[in-house]
């Protein structure tokens, strides 16, 4: 019989499952992610090697409307060759706060600042290649301004009700990982299960 810790159980000892680094080289730096490849010794003493993405971390925003509906972009994205329809998200700047990267890229992809901003969790869309972690950001109380695009950056900002996202999270029509996380933390708070720690924010 295989025996397992549960993830809710206290005191976990994961000794047996971690692997520690013996060395480390980078073998990519770009503009913004890098690439390293460690040498790490496995929990049975014997060496294996890991390659992954060094990424900055990023802020996700799930920014509904007075009337309910929810504000969200769609955006050419190269890496699958489709535009992709997603909630409003962008990296962190270096030094920068969450809740103020949060604030800076719904004012600036999307035009809308928001007075009551609530940080639902964190996502690690890719936990086996990358240090990617993006925070969630629930926002309310908008007021629609100007957008302030960066340089070659083009996306068009539209709205619909959850329903009509989660349906398109249903039909396979929204596929990105942050966006369908949005939608499972947002179904669960609209349905009362999860709550949330609402602030009333400055525009950083």
């Amino acid at each position: 019989m295989i025996s397992a810790q549960r993830p809710d159980q206290e005191g976990m000892v994961d000794a047996h499952l971690t692997e520690t680094r013996i060395s480390s080289a980078e073998v990519f730096n770009g503009h913004f992610l890098h690439a390293r490849q460690d040498a790490v010794r496995l929990p049975d003493g014997t060496r294996a090697v890991r390659e992954y993405i060094v990424h900055p971390g990023a802020v996700m925003i799930v920014a509904q409307l007075d009337d309910g509906q929810l504000v969200l972009e769609r955006q050419f994205r190269y890496p699958v060759d489709a535009v992709m329809p997603e909630f409003p998200a962008g990296k962190l700047d270096p030094g920068e706060v969450s809740l103020g990267c949060a604030q800076r890229e719904l004012r600036e992809e999307t035009g809308y600042t928001a007075r009551f901003w609530a940080r639902a969790g964190v996502l690690h869309p890719a936990i086996s290649y990358s240090t990617e972690f993006i925070d969630i950001w629930f926002a309310r109380g908008l007021t629609l301004g100007e957008r302030k695009l960066d340089v070659g950056e083009f996306l068009d900002v539209f709205t619909a009700t959850p329903a009509e996202v989660l349906g398109w999270c249903t039909s396979g029509q929204i596929s990105d990982a942050k966006t369908l996380a949005g939608m499972l933390w947002l179904q669960n708070v609209l349905s009362g299960k999860w709550m949330l720690d609402w602030q009333e924010a400055t525009l950083a």
